[in-house]
Protein backbone atom coordinates (compact mmCIF):
# COMPACT_ATOMS: atom_id res chain seq x y z
CA UNK A 1 0.00 0.00 0.00
CA UNK A 2 1.31 3.45 -0.85
CA UNK A 3 2.04 5.67 2.12
CA UNK A 4 -0.29 8.34 0.69
CA UNK A 5 -3.19 5.89 1.12
CA UNK A 6 -3.07 6.26 4.91
CA UNK A 7 -4.85 9.30 6.27
CA UNK A 8 -5.55 10.75 9.70
CA UNK A 9 -9.04 12.18 10.23
CA UNK A 10 -9.12 14.48 13.28
CA UNK A 11 -12.40 15.80 14.63
CA UNK A 12 -12.29 19.29 16.14
CA UNK A 13 -12.15 19.75 19.89
CA UNK A 14 -11.08 17.49 22.71
CA UNK A 15 -9.11 17.63 25.94
CA UNK A 16 -5.89 15.73 26.74
CA UNK A 17 -6.01 14.18 30.21
CA UNK A 18 -4.55 11.26 32.14
CA UNK A 19 -1.09 9.79 31.70
CA UNK A 20 0.86 8.28 28.85
CA UNK A 21 4.24 6.73 28.16
CA UNK A 22 5.36 7.36 24.61
CA UNK A 23 7.66 4.85 22.85
CA UNK A 24 11.40 4.62 23.37
CA UNK A 25 13.75 7.30 22.11
CA UNK A 26 14.54 6.84 18.42
CA UNK A 27 18.00 8.42 18.53
CA UNK A 28 19.08 6.33 21.52
CA UNK A 29 17.60 3.13 20.08
CA UNK A 30 19.66 3.45 16.87
CA UNK A 31 22.86 4.03 18.82
CA UNK A 32 22.21 1.21 21.27
CA UNK A 33 21.83 -1.31 18.43
CA UNK A 34 24.92 -0.12 16.57
CA UNK A 35 27.25 -0.02 19.56
CA UNK A 36 25.96 -3.32 20.93
CA UNK A 37 26.67 -4.85 17.52
CA UNK A 38 30.39 -3.96 17.67
CA UNK A 39 30.86 -4.58 21.40
CA UNK A 40 32.55 -7.59 22.93
CA UNK A 41 29.90 -9.82 24.51
CA UNK A 42 26.12 -9.86 24.77
CA UNK A 43 24.06 -6.74 25.43
CA UNK A 44 20.37 -6.42 26.27
CA UNK A 45 18.30 -3.44 25.17
CA UNK A 46 15.00 -2.71 26.94
CA UNK A 47 12.27 -0.43 25.49
CA UNK A 48 14.01 -0.12 22.12
CA UNK A 49 11.70 1.76 19.77
CA UNK A 50 9.92 -0.71 17.42
CA UNK A 51 9.42 1.98 14.76
CA UNK A 52 10.31 1.38 11.14
CA UNK A 53 13.40 3.62 11.25
CA UNK A 54 14.93 1.62 14.10
CA UNK A 55 13.81 -1.65 12.53
CA UNK A 56 15.85 -0.61 9.47
CA UNK A 57 18.94 -0.36 11.69
CA UNK A 58 18.11 -3.69 13.32
CA UNK A 59 17.72 -5.37 9.91
CA UNK A 60 21.03 -3.88 8.77
CA UNK A 61 22.81 -5.27 11.84
CA UNK A 62 21.39 -8.72 11.14
CA UNK A 63 22.38 -8.50 7.48
CA UNK A 64 25.92 -7.65 8.61
CA UNK A 65 26.02 -10.92 10.55
CA UNK A 66 24.96 -9.82 14.04
CA UNK A 67 22.66 -12.19 15.92
CA UNK A 68 19.82 -10.33 17.65
CA UNK A 69 17.28 -12.29 19.69
CA UNK A 70 13.91 -10.99 20.81
CA UNK A 71 13.31 -11.95 24.45
CA UNK A 72 10.05 -11.78 26.44
CA UNK A 73 8.89 -8.26 27.16
CA UNK A 74 10.33 -6.94 23.89
CA UNK A 75 13.92 -7.03 25.18
CA UNK A 76 16.52 -7.30 22.40
CA UNK A 77 19.58 -9.45 23.05
CA UNK A 78 22.48 -8.45 20.83
CA UNK A 79 25.48 -10.75 20.39
CA UNK A 80 28.27 -8.32 19.54
CA UNK A 81 30.86 -8.99 16.85
CA UNK A 82 33.64 -7.59 19.05
CA UNK A 83 37.15 -8.22 17.81
CA UNK A 84 35.88 -10.75 15.23
CA UNK A 85 34.49 -7.97 13.07
CA UNK A 86 31.57 -8.17 10.69
CA UNK A 87 32.68 -11.28 8.82
CA UNK A 88 32.85 -12.09 5.12
CA UNK A 89 29.08 -12.03 4.66
CA UNK A 90 29.18 -8.25 5.02
CA UNK A 91 31.14 -7.78 1.77
CA UNK A 92 29.07 -6.53 -1.13
CA UNK A 93 25.89 -6.02 0.87
CA UNK A 94 23.25 -3.57 -0.30
CA UNK A 95 21.47 -2.23 2.79
CA UNK A 96 18.10 -0.53 2.35
CA UNK A 97 17.54 1.85 5.26
CA UNK A 98 14.06 3.00 4.31
CA UNK A 99 13.35 6.55 5.44
CA UNK A 100 15.95 6.66 8.24
CA UNK A 101 18.47 9.49 8.02
CA UNK A 102 20.01 8.47 11.33
CA UNK A 103 20.57 4.90 10.10
CA UNK A 104 22.30 5.85 6.86
CA UNK A 105 24.49 8.63 8.27
CA UNK A 106 25.63 6.80 11.40
CA UNK A 107 26.16 3.51 9.57
CA UNK A 108 28.19 5.33 6.95
CA UNK A 109 30.60 6.35 9.71
CA UNK A 110 30.50 3.00 11.49
CA UNK A 111 31.20 0.95 8.33
CA UNK A 112 33.65 3.31 6.60
CA UNK A 113 36.72 1.83 8.27
CA UNK A 114 35.56 -1.72 8.93
CA UNK A 115 37.39 -3.29 5.97
CA UNK A 116 34.25 -4.11 4.00
CA UNK A 117 32.53 -2.83 0.86
CA UNK A 118 28.78 -2.22 0.84
CA UNK A 119 26.05 0.09 -0.44
CA UNK A 120 23.68 2.12 1.69
CA UNK A 121 20.40 3.31 0.23
CA UNK A 122 16.76 3.94 1.12
CA UNK A 123 13.41 5.22 -0.10
CA UNK A 124 12.88 8.24 -2.37
CA UNK A 125 12.68 10.62 0.58
CA UNK A 126 15.97 9.41 2.06
CA UNK A 127 17.69 9.43 -1.33
CA UNK A 128 16.87 13.13 -1.67
CA UNK A 129 18.62 14.15 1.54
CA UNK A 130 22.16 15.62 1.58
CA UNK A 131 24.95 13.17 2.41
CA UNK A 132 28.16 15.04 1.58
CA UNK A 133 28.08 16.63 5.02
CA UNK A 134 28.95 13.12 6.25
CA UNK A 135 30.97 11.71 3.35
CA UNK A 136 33.31 14.73 3.06
CA UNK A 137 34.87 14.45 6.55
CA UNK A 138 34.95 10.65 6.30
CA UNK A 139 36.79 10.94 2.99
CA UNK A 140 39.34 13.21 4.68
CA UNK A 141 39.87 10.37 7.16
CA UNK A 142 40.71 8.01 4.28
CA UNK A 143 37.31 6.48 3.58
CA UNK A 144 36.22 5.85 0.00
CA UNK A 145 32.52 6.65 -0.35
CA UNK A 146 30.79 7.47 -3.62
CA UNK A 147 27.52 9.42 -3.78
CA UNK A 148 25.30 10.49 -6.66
CA UNK A 149 26.25 13.62 -8.57
CA UNK A 150 23.87 15.51 -6.29
CA UNK A 151 25.64 14.26 -3.18
CA UNK A 152 22.83 11.92 -2.16
CA UNK A 153 22.38 8.18 -1.58
CA UNK A 154 22.99 5.50 -2.67
CA UNK A 155 26.32 5.59 -0.83
CA UNK A 156 28.89 3.12 -2.12
CA UNK A 157 31.49 2.33 0.54
CA UNK A 158 34.68 0.79 -0.81
CA UNK A 159 37.08 -1.38 1.15
CA UNK A 160 39.88 0.45 2.94
CA UNK A 161 42.23 -1.03 5.48
CA UNK A 162 42.48 1.85 7.92
CA UNK A 163 41.22 5.35 8.58
CA UNK A 164 43.25 8.20 10.03
CA UNK A 165 42.37 10.56 12.83
CA UNK A 166 41.01 14.01 12.09
CA UNK A 167 40.38 17.35 13.73
CA UNK A 168 37.16 18.58 12.18
CA UNK A 169 35.03 21.65 12.76
CA UNK A 170 31.40 20.99 11.85
CA UNK A 171 30.08 23.58 9.36
CA UNK A 172 26.62 23.12 10.89
CA UNK A 173 25.27 21.86 14.22
CA UNK A 174 24.48 18.21 13.44
CA UNK A 175 24.50 15.33 15.89
CA UNK A 176 24.31 12.87 13.00
CA UNK A 177 27.49 14.20 11.37
CA UNK A 178 29.29 14.39 14.71
CA UNK A 179 28.26 10.82 15.52
CA UNK A 180 29.31 9.49 12.12
CA UNK A 181 32.81 10.91 12.59
CA UNK A 182 33.09 9.57 16.13
CA UNK A 183 31.93 6.10 15.05
CA UNK A 184 34.45 6.12 12.21
CA UNK A 185 37.07 7.16 14.75
CA UNK A 186 36.63 3.89 16.64
CA UNK A 187 38.53 2.11 13.85
CA UNK A 188 40.91 4.97 12.99
CA UNK A 189 44.59 5.43 13.76
CA UNK A 190 45.16 8.27 16.15
CA UNK A 191 42.77 10.79 17.60
CA UNK A 192 39.49 12.09 16.26
CA UNK A 193 38.37 15.52 17.43
CA UNK A 194 35.02 17.03 16.46
CA UNK A 195 34.36 20.72 17.15
CA UNK A 196 30.74 21.87 17.23
CA UNK A 197 29.49 25.38 16.40
CA UNK A 198 26.67 24.80 18.94
CA UNK A 199 25.80 21.95 21.30
CA UNK A 200 23.86 19.06 19.76
CA UNK A 201 22.43 15.90 21.27
CA UNK A 202 25.15 13.90 23.01
CA UNK A 203 23.60 10.42 23.02
CA UNK A 204 26.56 8.91 21.15
CA UNK A 205 29.06 10.25 23.67
CA UNK A 206 26.98 9.07 26.65
CA UNK A 207 26.49 5.64 25.13
CA UNK A 208 30.15 5.18 24.25
CA UNK A 209 30.92 5.71 27.94
CA UNK A 210 28.17 3.27 28.84
CA UNK A 211 29.95 0.66 26.68
CA UNK A 212 33.23 1.46 28.44
CA UNK A 213 34.88 3.47 25.67
CA UNK A 214 36.90 6.51 26.80
CA UNK A 215 35.81 9.80 25.28
CA UNK A 216 36.64 13.36 26.32
CA UNK A 217 34.33 16.38 26.06
CA UNK A 218 35.76 19.83 26.70
CA UNK A 219 33.66 22.82 25.75
CA UNK A 220 32.77 22.52 22.10
CA UNK A 221 35.28 19.72 21.46
CA UNK A 222 34.73 15.98 21.61
CA UNK A 223 37.71 13.60 21.31
CA UNK A 224 38.43 9.88 21.24
CA UNK A 225 41.27 7.61 20.12
CA UNK A 226 40.75 4.69 17.80
CA UNK A 227 41.67 1.10 18.42
CA UNK A 228 39.79 0.51 21.65
CA UNK A 229 37.13 -2.05 22.41
CA UNK A 230 33.55 -1.64 23.55
CA UNK A 231 32.28 -3.96 26.28
CA UNK A 232 28.73 -5.28 26.23
CA UNK A 233 26.24 -3.79 28.66
CA UNK A 234 22.51 -3.49 29.29
CA UNK A 235 20.66 -0.41 28.04
CA UNK A 236 17.22 0.87 28.99
CA UNK A 237 15.88 3.36 26.46
CA UNK A 238 13.91 6.31 27.92
CA UNK A 239 10.68 7.56 26.35
CA UNK A 240 11.32 9.85 23.38
CA UNK A 241 11.01 13.57 24.09
CA UNK A 242 10.47 14.19 20.36
CA UNK A 243 7.35 12.01 20.51
CA UNK A 244 6.31 13.56 23.82
CA UNK A 245 6.56 17.02 22.23
CA UNK A 246 3.31 16.61 20.31
CA UNK A 247 1.44 15.94 23.54
CA UNK A 248 3.22 18.77 25.36
CA UNK A 249 1.90 21.11 22.68
CA UNK A 250 -1.53 19.51 22.50
CA UNK A 251 -2.14 19.73 26.25
CA UNK A 252 -0.87 23.31 26.28
CA UNK A 253 -3.31 24.54 23.61
CA UNK A 254 -6.44 22.51 24.50
CA UNK A 255 -8.46 24.13 27.32
CA UNK A 256 -8.79 22.13 30.57
CA UNK A 257 -6.07 19.66 29.56
CA UNK A 258 -3.95 18.05 32.29
CA UNK A 259 -1.61 15.34 31.04
CA UNK A 260 1.39 13.50 32.50
CA UNK A 261 4.01 11.92 30.24
CA UNK A 262 5.98 9.21 32.05
CA UNK A 263 9.71 8.48 32.06
CA UNK A 264 10.62 10.88 29.27
CA UNK A 265 14.26 11.47 28.41
CA UNK A 266 15.21 15.01 29.44
CA UNK A 267 18.79 15.08 28.22
CA UNK A 268 19.89 18.76 28.37
CA UNK A 269 20.95 18.59 24.72
CA UNK A 270 17.38 17.59 23.76
CA UNK A 271 15.10 19.58 26.10
CA UNK A 272 14.78 22.72 24.00
CA UNK A 273 11.06 22.05 23.45
CA UNK A 274 10.44 22.33 27.20
CA UNK A 275 12.37 25.61 27.49
CA UNK A 276 10.68 27.13 24.45
CA UNK A 277 7.16 26.16 25.54
CA UNK A 278 7.85 27.60 29.00
CA UNK A 279 9.06 30.82 27.36
CA UNK A 280 5.70 30.91 25.57
CA UNK A 281 3.88 30.56 28.91
CA UNK A 282 3.29 26.81 29.06
CA UNK A 283 2.56 25.17 32.42
CA UNK A 284 5.10 22.33 32.51
CA UNK A 285 6.54 20.64 35.60
CA UNK A 286 9.03 17.79 35.98
CA UNK A 287 8.99 15.18 38.75
CA UNK A 288 10.53 11.80 39.64
CA UNK A 289 13.78 12.84 38.00
CA UNK A 290 16.36 10.07 37.83
CA UNK A 291 18.94 8.56 35.48
CA UNK A 292 18.50 5.46 33.31
CA UNK A 293 21.39 4.02 31.32
CA UNK A 294 23.35 7.26 31.52
CA UNK A 295 20.38 9.39 30.38
CA UNK A 296 18.30 11.69 32.64
CA UNK A 297 14.55 10.92 32.68
CA UNK A 298 11.53 12.50 34.36
CA UNK A 299 7.75 12.50 34.44
CA UNK A 300 6.44 15.63 32.72
CA UNK A 301 3.10 17.17 33.66
CA UNK A 302 1.59 19.73 31.29
CA UNK A 303 -1.59 21.72 31.82
CA UNK A 304 -3.45 24.04 29.48
CA UNK A 305 -2.13 27.59 29.45
CA UNK A 306 -2.44 30.83 27.51
CA UNK A 307 0.57 30.96 25.18
CA UNK A 308 2.23 34.02 23.67
CA UNK A 309 4.60 34.44 20.74
CA UNK A 310 8.37 34.63 21.23
CA UNK A 311 11.64 35.29 19.45
CA UNK A 312 13.26 31.87 19.52
CA UNK A 313 16.83 32.16 20.88
CA UNK A 314 19.52 30.91 18.49
CA UNK A 315 21.05 28.75 21.23
CA UNK A 316 17.81 26.77 21.56
CA UNK A 317 17.50 25.90 17.86
CA UNK A 318 19.76 22.79 17.79
CA UNK A 319 18.27 21.65 21.12
CA UNK A 320 14.76 21.47 19.59
CA UNK A 321 15.47 20.85 15.91
CA UNK A 322 13.15 17.83 15.61
CA UNK A 323 10.37 19.41 17.66
CA UNK A 324 9.74 22.51 15.55
CA UNK A 325 6.76 21.10 13.63
CA UNK A 326 4.96 20.72 16.96
CA UNK A 327 6.24 24.09 18.17
CA UNK A 328 4.87 25.75 15.02
CA UNK A 329 1.39 24.56 16.04
CA UNK A 330 1.94 26.08 19.50
CA UNK A 331 3.02 29.34 17.84
CA UNK A 332 -0.10 29.37 15.66
CA UNK A 333 -2.25 29.07 18.78
CA UNK A 334 -0.32 31.69 20.75
CA UNK A 335 -1.14 35.37 21.01
CA UNK A 336 1.26 37.51 19.01
CA UNK A 337 4.20 36.72 16.74
CA UNK A 338 6.75 33.92 16.91
CA UNK A 339 10.00 34.30 14.94
CA UNK A 340 12.43 31.49 14.16
CA UNK A 341 15.77 32.09 12.43
CA UNK A 342 18.93 30.02 12.08
CA UNK A 343 17.06 26.79 11.34
CA UNK A 344 17.94 26.11 7.69
CA UNK A 345 18.54 22.50 8.76
CA UNK A 346 14.75 22.07 8.83
CA UNK A 347 14.72 22.32 5.04
CA UNK A 348 16.64 19.03 4.62
CA UNK A 349 14.77 16.77 7.02
CA UNK A 350 12.26 14.14 5.86
CA UNK A 351 10.62 17.08 4.11
CA UNK A 352 11.30 20.80 3.85
CA UNK A 353 9.69 21.29 7.25
CA UNK A 354 9.68 25.08 7.02
CA UNK A 355 7.80 25.17 3.72
CA UNK A 356 5.51 22.19 4.38
CA UNK A 357 4.44 23.52 7.79
CA UNK A 358 3.98 27.00 6.30
CA UNK A 359 1.77 25.59 3.54
CA UNK A 360 -0.37 23.71 6.06
CA UNK A 361 -0.70 26.66 8.42
CA UNK A 362 -1.62 29.05 5.62
CA UNK A 363 -4.22 26.60 4.35
CA UNK A 364 -5.65 26.59 7.89
CA UNK A 365 -5.89 30.38 7.99
CA UNK A 366 -2.69 31.23 9.89
CA UNK A 367 -0.59 34.08 8.42
CA UNK A 368 3.06 33.12 8.05
CA UNK A 369 6.17 34.51 6.40
CA UNK A 370 8.72 31.99 5.15
CA UNK A 371 12.38 32.94 5.66
CA UNK A 372 15.39 31.22 4.07
CA UNK A 373 16.38 29.85 7.49
CA UNK A 374 13.15 30.07 9.46
CA UNK A 375 9.60 31.35 9.67
CA UNK A 376 7.46 34.12 11.15
CA UNK A 377 4.09 32.93 12.51
CA UNK A 378 1.31 35.36 13.37
CA UNK A 379 -0.54 33.57 16.16
CA UNK A 380 -4.00 34.05 17.57
CA UNK A 381 -5.97 33.42 14.37
CA UNK A 382 -8.62 30.65 14.31
CA UNK A 383 -7.41 27.39 12.77
CA UNK A 384 -9.94 26.43 10.11
CA UNK A 385 -8.91 22.83 9.60
CA UNK A 386 -9.36 21.07 6.27
CA UNK A 387 -6.94 19.00 4.16
CA UNK A 388 -3.21 18.84 4.99
CA UNK A 389 -0.49 17.12 2.96
CA UNK A 390 2.22 15.82 5.29
CA UNK A 391 4.55 14.99 2.36
CA UNK A 392 5.32 11.66 4.01
CA UNK A 393 6.88 13.38 7.04
CA UNK A 394 5.93 11.73 10.33
CA UNK A 395 6.45 14.87 12.42
CA UNK A 396 4.32 17.02 10.11
CA UNK A 397 1.47 14.52 10.35
CA UNK A 398 1.54 14.32 14.15
CA UNK A 399 1.86 18.09 14.55
CA UNK A 400 -1.27 18.79 12.52
CA UNK A 401 -3.10 16.00 14.33
CA UNK A 402 -2.67 18.02 17.54
CA UNK A 403 -3.99 21.11 15.75
CA UNK A 404 -7.33 19.33 15.61
CA UNK A 405 -7.77 20.05 19.32
CA UNK A 406 -8.44 23.71 18.51
CA UNK A 407 -9.56 23.56 14.86
CA UNK A 408 -12.95 24.84 13.73
CA UNK A 409 -13.45 22.01 11.25
CA UNK A 410 -12.14 18.43 10.86
CA UNK A 411 -8.56 18.04 9.69
CA UNK A 412 -7.73 15.46 7.03
CA UNK A 413 -3.99 14.66 6.96
CA UNK A 414 -2.71 12.76 3.95
CA UNK A 415 0.39 10.54 3.52
CA UNK A 416 0.68 9.36 7.15
CA UNK A 417 2.19 5.87 6.95
CA UNK A 418 5.63 7.17 7.95
CA UNK A 419 4.35 8.06 11.42
CA UNK A 420 5.39 4.49 12.25
CA UNK A 421 9.02 5.50 11.71
CA UNK A 422 9.11 7.16 15.13
CA UNK A 423 5.78 6.52 16.88
CA UNK A 424 4.14 3.17 16.19
CA UNK A 425 0.72 3.18 17.84
CA UNK A 426 0.44 6.99 17.74
CA UNK A 427 -3.27 6.98 16.95
CA UNK A 428 -4.16 4.57 19.77
CA UNK A 429 -2.00 6.53 22.24
CA UNK A 430 -3.55 9.83 21.19
CA UNK A 431 -7.06 8.41 21.42
CA UNK A 432 -6.35 7.08 24.93
CA UNK A 433 -5.76 10.59 26.28
CA UNK A 434 -8.54 12.39 24.39
CA UNK A 435 -7.55 13.26 20.80
CA UNK A 436 -10.40 12.51 18.39
CA UNK A 437 -8.36 10.94 15.60
CA UNK A 438 -9.06 7.99 13.31
CA UNK A 439 -7.09 6.21 10.61
CA UNK A 440 -8.65 5.86 7.19
CA UNK A 441 -7.35 4.20 4.02
CA UNK A 442 -7.99 6.12 0.84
Amino acid sequence: MLSSAIQFHVQPGGVLTGSLQVPGDKSISHRALMLAAIAEGTSRITDCLPGTDVLATLAAMRALGITIDRLPGGVLQVHGAGSQGWGVRAHGLALNLGNSGTSIRLLCGLLAGQGIACTLSGDRYLCARPMRRVTDPLTRMGAQIATTAAGTAPLQISLVQRLSGIRYTLPMASAQVKSAILLAGLSAEGEVCVIEPAPTRDHTERMLRRFGYPIVQQGTECRLRGGGQLQACDIQVPADISSAAFFLVGASIAARSDLTLRRVGVNPTRDGVIHLLRMMGADITLSNQTEVGGEPVADIRVRAAALHGIQIPAAQVPLAIDEFPALFIAAACATGTTVLRGAAELRVKESDRIQVMADGLQASGVPVQVLPDGIVIQGGHPLRGGPINSHGDHRIAMAFAMAGLVAQEPILIDDCANVDTSFPGFVASAQSVGLQVEVQHA
